[in-house]
């Protein structure tokens, strides 16, 4: 009867760890009940025992986050810079030089370009020359000091969004734009402080994969979209095919030139540095090269090499063809020219009979010059409120992003201490008349992929902990101000191709992607995951649709100037969405299989699996003593 039953297993599609389970476990696995259970009803009918777990972890977490009054910065410092900042600082290896380049290209390109718009928004006394200035500062302060070493702090969209409607109203107001700006940030300085001080980043830890990913695939496409064309601003290859792009503006005098012909290349450039990039990257896992170690070395500057060798093609093979290359002024200066001792005009255009400008602003804004406006700096706490919100759900959706547990980080998070010296920062940029630098979202992720070992699937199988190659790649930027004519060398659709290239490489390791492109697959051919075997495809792709609708509505919001201020804030409304509303629609097994973790979803997995194949052999069982 044995013999004939495990014949009988075997031929039941049961994997075999668990047939072996079954026969060691046979006498008791009889004995138990046969009813059939489910997806929902291995939790009870109502879920109760996942809800009951919830309940469990939620307390040990409330515990665990009992941080106010300031505990959470102390806990967040002993946690990380000060229990790791030796290891970080001397973890010196191959991949911290080669991450250090890349980065290097990825955090100065939208540095200058943020700075030209930032110079066109604020009426001139914004611009590139002070946008790198703040990078390289506030980029080497952090990476010694701050407590996720991963994290590029930058410009970013919405943050330029509200400087633009800062500048607006102190024009409506008659007041200094930079005396505006620098007590609105002293404010933002106080409320992160604050928020620092009696933990407010435990709602940010509220936030699930459902955020997470929205977020990442938002940060993704971006890449992707203002590489190729951006269909809100006139920014990616596409507008080079267009006559009237401004790239071709300073060439319209010059009879031979095509800007056909600088489209096209400039397309090749792209795409070649992309395709060459990615061709370097699965070197890797390959069979070519001598040994692992040259294979390695080129996938880890594969970035890198691809950027000199297509502007090497731009400007040996194709130097009559006049790429665009990067609008950076000629020296390190402050950007607003005055026409006057008062300084409140611009030259040349306020001025322009005179020959040269009579100087530039002074880099410490004057506090005190309210144009007889007294209640100016208490005023300025109202906007920064709104500017407080967006710093803080900036810093904190991004390193929560990073923190992820699929990425492998082990030297612990460090939400408090983050919020505490990007507020303070904040304060200093302010003070100098330098725009205010929060999270990075975009080049924080590329960095972590740059430092990360990945398998061949895309997977993290561990990161290079290392403060270096983030203060490697400002002290770059630092040394660049100086030397700014050197580069206009770089030309704008290589770095395109390098946009794309993070784009489509981050895409790999997010779950959301992958189920978005489910939608287009047969069923029989859905690849093999939790989510494809135990939910049912119609409640998958639900769960997908909701998750594209937030998408589709943040990247709308985000792209058009009026209202960009309010992404973060949409971004923080997916945290309810999941809390509240997912859990009427979906089961909560169903739930943890698109929403878990890993861990969770492996632990669900495997006694479900044991769960059904006690079930099937039990059914064996019956049906081999009916036949007797």
């Amino acid at each position: 009867m044995a013999s004939e039953i495990e014949l009988q297993l075997e031929d039941s599609n049961i994997a075999p760890d668990g047939i072996e389970a079954l026969k060691s476990g046979r006498e008791k696995q009889i004995t138990a009940t046969t009813t059939k259970v489910d997806n929902d009803e291995f939790f009870s009918e109502d879920g109760s025992n996942f809800d009951k777990l919830e309940e469990d972890n939620v307390v040990k977490d409330e515990k665990k986050r009992n941080l106010s009054c300031g505990r959470g910065i102390l806990l967040d410092w002993r946690n990380t810079t000060g229990r790791w900042w030796w290891k970080e600082m001397t973890n010196l290896k191959q991949k911290t030089f080669a991450a250090t380049l890349f980065m290097f290209f990825a955090a100065i390109a939208p540095a200058i370009t943020f700075g030209a718009i930032y110079e066109k928004q604020t009426g001139h006394y914004i611009g590139t020359v002070e946008m790198l200035a703040g990078t390289a500062w506030v980029g080497i302060v952090y990476a010694l000091i701050g407590g996720s070493p991963v994290m590029i702090n930058g410009g970013t969209g919405p943050i330029l969004a509200f400087s633009g409607v800062l500048y607006k109203l102190s024009s409506s107001l008659d007041v200094p734009f930079l005396t505006l700006s620098a007590w609105t940030g002293l404010w933002v300085m106080l409320f992160n402080i604050l928020a620092a001080f009696v933990d407010l980043n435990r709602f940010i830890l509220l936030a699930t994969r459902f955020t997470d990913e929205v977020f990442a695939m938002l940060i993704s496409l971006i890449f992707i979209i203002n590489a190729l064309g951006n269909p809100f601003s006139p920014v990616g290859l596409y507008y080079y095919f267009k006559k009237d792009h401004t790239s071709h503006d300073e060439h319209e005098d010059n009879e031979n030139y095509s800007y056909k012909a600088v489209a096209f290349l400039s397309l090749v450039l792209a795409l070649g540095t992309t395709a060459f990039a990615l061709f370097l990257r699965g070197i890797k896992f390959s069979r070519f090269f001598c040994n692992q170690w040259s294979r390695n070395t080129l996938s880890d500057f594969g970035v890198s090499i691809a950027i000199f060798v297509f502007t090497g093609i731009d400007k040996g093979i194709f130097r009559d063809i006049k790429t665009e290359s990067l609008n950076v002024p000629d020296k390190f200066a402050p950007t607003f020219t005055c026409c006057n001792a008062s300084c409140d005009t611009y030259w040349p255009d306020d001025c322009s009979d005179l020959v040269e400008p009579f100087g530039r602003r002074n880099w410490v804004v004057d506090l005190g010059d309210l144009n007889g406006k007294g209640w100016i700096p208490v005023f300025a706490s109202v906007p920064a409120f709104l500017a407080f919100i967006l710093v803080f759900l900036d810093d904190g959706i991004t390193l929560h992003l990073i923190n992820h547990p699929s990425h492998k980080l082990t030297h612990g998070d460090a939400y408090n201490l983050n919020t505490l010296l990007i507020g303070i920062m904040v304060g200093v940029n302010a003070i100098f008349g330098l725009p205010w630098l929060v999270a990075a979202t975009v080049r924080s992720l590329a960095h972590l992929h740059a430092l990360a070992e990945k398998n061949r699937d895309g997977s993290f199988e561990s990161v290079l902990q290392t403060r270096l190659s983030n203060l490697f790649v400002h002290i770059l930027i630092l040394v660049s101000i100086f030397i700014l004519p050197a580069l206009k060398v770089i030309p704008v659709p290589v770095l395109y191709g390098v946009f794309l290239y993070m784009g489509i490489t981050s895409l790999g390791t997010n779950q959301f992607w992958g189920r978005f492109t489910i939608l287009f697959m047969e069923p029989s051919k859905y690849p093999k995951s939790a989510f494809t075997r135990f939910v049912a495809p119609r409640k998958m792709h639900l769960y997908t649709g909701i998750q594209l609708f937030m998408f589709i509505l943040l990247y709308v919001i985000k792209s058009i100037k009026v209202i960009a201020i309010a992404f973060p804030v949409v971004i923080a409304l997916c945290i309810p969405l999941r809390i509240y509303v997912l859990p009427k629609i979906f089961t909560s097994s169903e739930l943890l299989l698109l929403d878990g973790e890993d861990e969770e979803i492996e632990r669900w997995t495997i006694e479900r699996t044991e769960e059904d194949a006690r079930i099937k052999m039990i059914h064996v069982e019956d049906d081999y003593s009916a036949t007797e």
